[in-house]
């Protein structure tokens, strides 16, 4: 079980007040028998999935309350990611008012509805940006946007979006496409933005490097707390910001944090070949020497099996979840560009299923598409850490940068 997506979480100011203005939304379109969308932004960590686990048992419970405005509705939780709906389901089962059934893969709950000629009346949706925007045979999707496909078969739908984690092209999305969607459908519209970073205990400044990395491509210095020769960085307010010069250094400091506290994993971008054949395919950096992770057939999620600190975690196994310390290789893809920046090498991203060919030739700027889709997988693996996030630069021109820039 994950604690930090249990829905009955306290929420903070910020959070209360965006809880109470969905569920506002909720009613009144209910009442009125309208058809609405709520989007939900916000950045890696400000608490988005929090507010809609503590929004969908309130729903559930108000179903079968005689005397709630949304009595009687029937609803659904969606997400399009195999490690998180684990999760859900698992948590549901603390809770006598939610049922394991409700919480679906997208594409399940389309063609179950479909099939069975029904409509949800409020569906509530996680991680929208990984909903697919195209028809996706091998994943049972015919139609071309499930977005739409799930705004067709419901009253209310609520969902969460952050740009900065699209991660391939059959789910590409952006703001305008969203807008052009609910002006087509003539939806009753309403958002609301989260904006304080709740998953990470870091100051301002490991924030903004991160942002800085990850959009604009620059690299900034790094506060050399306590100088080492292994690493840059160190612990700053409390939270232990490193950038190493060695990966299997960064591995064994890792460890070291996994034996005293638990859930430390190291992950990695998709530079480095792996296929699903059933064999193991390792990182090589160095002396460092690990497998990538493995298909996870059980029920406990990836993050949480012990033994899975001897193996590489990617995007799709940790998007999502926390982690109290998480350690980073940025691969090959991510190159040293000169004068304090970095630039993007789509060629050496080994992730195929991303750039997998789309159908739809509704994409312009294809190349740009693809960078940013590298930088958002950065971006999501560097802010997976509760306590503290470690990196290593494969390019070692960009820790090269770091170093004489940092203060000592």
């Amino acid at each position: 079980m994950l604690d930090s997506l249990l829905p009955n979480k306290n929420l903070t100011h910020q959070q209360e007040a965006v809880f109470d203005k969905i569920l506002n939304f909720c009613q009144n379109n209910w009442t009125n028998n309208s058809k609405g969308i709520f989007q939900l932004n916000g950045d890696a960590g400000t608490g988005k999935s929090v507010i809609l686990t503590k929004l969908f048992l309130t729903l559930e419970r108000s179903a079968k309350n005689d005397c709630s405005l949304l009595q009687g509705t029937s609803n659904y939780f969606l997400v399009n990611h195999p490690e998180l709906l684990k999760v859900y389901q698992d948590n549901a089962g603390e809770f006598n008012e939610l049922r394991k059934n409700r919480f679906l893969r997208p594409t399940t709950f389309i063609n179950r509805m479909n099939k069975q000629h029904r409509q949800a009346d409020i569906v509530v949706i996680d991680e929208a940006h990984l909903l697919l925007s195209e028809s996706d045979k091998y994943n049972n999707f015919e139609q071309t946007n499930q977005l739409e496909e799930i705004i067709k078969l419901s009253k209310v739908v609520i969902f969460v979006y952050d740009e900065k984690q699209v991660l391939k092209l059959k789910s590409y999305w952006s703001q305008d496409r969203i807008t052009s969607l609910i002006k087509k459908m003539s939806l009753n519209y309403e958002q609301s933005t989260l904006t304080t970073q709740m998953r990470m205990q870091a100051p301002q400044a490991v924030i903004d490097w991160i942002d800085k990395l990850t959009v604009d491509l620059k690299i900034g210095a790094v506060n050399n707390t306590r100088p080492d020769p292994t690493y840059i960085g160190g612990i700053q307010d409390d939270y232990d910001f490193r950038i190493f010069e060695d990966a299997e250094t960064m591995y064994q400091k890792l460890c070291e944090k996994n034996h005293y506290y638990g859930k430390a994993r190291i992950v990695a971008t998709a530079d480095y070949p792996s296929t699903l054949d059933g064999k193991k395919h390792f990182v090589n950096e160095g002396k460092f020497h690990l497998p990538w992770d493995q298909y996870n057939y059980s029920k406990t999620t990836w993050a949480e099996k012990p033994e899975t600190i001897s193996e590489i975690g990617s995007i799709y196994t940790v998007q999502g979840f926390d982690l109290n310390y998480v350690a980073v290789i940025m691969g090959p893809s991510v190159k040293y560009a000169g004068n304090g920046k970095i630039t993007i090498d789509t060629r050496k991203y080994e992730d195929h299923e991303a750039f997998k060919k789309r159908h739809l030739n509704d994409i312009k700027n294809i190349d740009d598409v693809k960078k940013s889709i590298i930088l958002n997988s950065m971006n999501v693996l560097l802010k997976r850490g509760v306590k503290g996030v470690y990196v290593y630069f494969h390019d070692h021109d960009i820790y090269q940068d770091i170093k004489n820039k940092s203060s000592h």
